[in-house]
C-alpha cells in the first residue's frame, strides 16, 4: 500500500544529510567507508518505508539484497562497462570496487534496523496493551 509515513520520511532526510556531510567532510579511513555504508542501507530502508507499508523483515531483506547486488556490480566494474567512468555521480552512487567489508557493513546496518524496529514494535505493543497509556493521562491534564 502506498502511503506517506512522516517519521520514515524525516529519518530519510536526516540520514541523507548525514551521508552528504560524511561524503563532503569525512576523508578518513573509518567514518566514510564503514559508517557511510552502515548508514546507507538504513537510509534506503527508511526511504522505502516512507512510501510503502511493508513488513519490517521483508523490507530489510530486500534492501540488503539490493545492496549486495550493487556491490556485486562493483566487482564486475559495471560503471566502466556502462561507459560512465568519468561520471562522478555514477561513481558515487554505484561505486567502483567491491569489498567484503562493505558487505559486512550493509549486513550490520540491516541487522541494526531489524533490532530497532522489533524493539520499537514491542514497546508499542506494551504501551498499547495497558488500559490507560501515559500519553492519554498527559493529554487529559493538558
Amino acid at each position: 500500500m502506498l502511503n506517506i509515513n512522516l517519521k520514515y520520511t524525516i529519518a530519510t532526510l536526516l540520514l541523507f544529510l548525514i551521508e552528504v556531510l560524511i561524503a563532503v567532510f569525512a576523508h578518513d579511513h573509518f567514518i566514510r567507508p564503514y559508517v557511510g555504508d552502515f548508514l546507507v542501507v538504513i537510509l534506503i530502508y527508511c526511504f522505502v518505508k516512507s512510501f510503502v507499508s511493508t513488513p519490517t523483515v521483508s523490507t530489510a531483506i530486500c534492501v540488503l539484497v539490493f545492496s549486495y547486488v550493487v556491490e556485486t556490480l562493483q566487482y564486475f566494474r559495471i560503471v566502466h562497462y556502462l561507459g560512465l567512468d568519468q561520471s562522478k555521480i555514477a561513481n558515487i552512487l554505484i561505486g567502483n570496487y567491491f569489498t567484503w567489508v562493505d558487505i559486512l557493513a550493509y549486513t550490520l546496518g540491516i541487522a541494526f534496523v531489524i533490532v530497532i524496529e522489533k524493539l520499537r514494535l514491542s514497546s508499542y505493543k506494551r504501551t498499547s496493551s495497558n488500559t490507560v497509556r501515559t500519553e492519554e493521562i498527559l493529554h487529559f491534564f493538558i
